[in-house]
């Protein structure tokens, strides 16, 4: 006889909705989207206590795709919708899809409040580096000199880093992986899934139409091993093909070094640390780019401390423990109120 009462094991497939995924051939968004549909079953969670809100670009097309509760909602204010709906329903899993232009242009202030206040979201921002959704315009994360559509001369704006501005903002979960190393993807989100608080993964991500080949250098095979790092927590900054090539700190300013070269050895290396208490080190790392040092990828940052809609949730039960439950209609009819003439 059956246990009727026996949770029903979850599949990728119990993830995927019935819309047509309506991205151009050969967008990192695919590869995205199905790391994300075969992490959620392993999390343990009900499907119906999951909810995906996004603002408006090529990435925030993701709730349709989504068989989970959902919202595609307006320009930049995914984390402000996001955040009211963990606070009303403190028990969902609410994750925010953005793009580099929906989360840091117009909706700079509501990211970098999300993380200031430490609310319980899982924001992942797919970096292209480029408005895709509008035919190819520069974008915050666009390097200097970038001719775009709108940029016809080449920009002369200083592009964002969403690591380092997460972590300006105090973010307690900081991570950074790639569209194309799908282990590495899939580790790094199961971490963010994991984390109490907001939990922040900036993805990088190509798009094949209106920025093809941005993050050439770290995807390559031929390539990539000299120009990234990845990060692992109580293990030196170790990197190259051979893994023979190291960071160093001279003074305070960072250097290559090739281990075994004029005695160099691994315990002179940077030792990577994402529990420390101040931020300082992911903010040092988040510095790191091409060609003069290489990218870090993996986590930042990963420190516990009260999230937003605990602290909320202790709020309400210390005032109801003094006060007892609250009636509307006492509030309306109260003392507190006046009369407009």
């Amino acid at each position: 006889m059956n246990d009727m009462s026996a949770p029903v094991a979850l599949t990728k497939k119990d993830f995927e909705s019935n819309q047509d995924v309506r991205w151009c051939p050969g967008c990192g968004d695919y590869a995205i989207l199905a790391q994300i549909q075969k992490l959620l079953p392993t999390l343990g969670i009900p499907r119906e206590n999951f909810a995906f809100i996004s603002g408006i670009g090529c990435s925030s097309r993701f709730p349709y795709y989504m068989d989970t509760y959902g919202m595609h909602s307006i320009h930049g204010r995914a984390p402000a919708i996001a955040s009211g709906l963990k606070l009303a329903r403190p028990e969902l899993s609410v994750w925010v899809v953005t793009g580099d232009g929906d989360a840091l242009a117009i909706g700079g202030n509501h990211f970098i409040h999300a993380m200031r206040r430490n609310v319980d979201l899982k924001i992942i921002l797919l970096n292209n580096r480029i408005y895709g959704l509008t035919k190819g315009q520069y974008s915050p994360t666009s390097e200097m000199g970038k001719k775009t559509k709108s940029t016809p001369l080449g920009s002369i704006d200083r592009p964002f880093s969403p690591v380092a501005l997460a972590l300006g903002a105090g973010a307690t979960f900081v991570a950074r992986s790639v569209d194309t190393d799908l282990p590495h993807l899939a580790s790094v989100l199961a971490r963010a899934a994991a984390h109490k608080g907001t939990a922040f993964v900036e993805i990088l991500q190509n798009c094949i139409v209106f920025n093809d080949g941005a993050y050439s250098n770290l995807t390559d095979k031929a390539t990539r091993d000299d120009a990234r790092v990845i990060l692992e927590d109580g293990k030196p900054l170790v990197f190259g093909k051979a893994r023979d090539r190291g960071i160093r700190l001279r003074g305070m300013e960072p250097e290559v070094v090739t281990l075994g070269e004029g005695g160099v050895a691994e315990s002179e290396l940077v030792v990577h640390d994402e529990k420390a208490a101040h931020s300082g080190l992911a903010f040092f790392l988040s510095q790191f780019d091409t060609p003069d040092l290489p990218v870090p990828l993996g986590v930042f940052r990963s420190v516990r401390t009260d999230s937003y809609d605990e602290l909320n949730a202790q709020l309400h039960a210390d005032v109801r423990a003094k006060k007892g439950d609250g009636r509307l209609a006492d509030l309306l009819q109260g003392g507190e109120t006046w009369t407009i003439a």
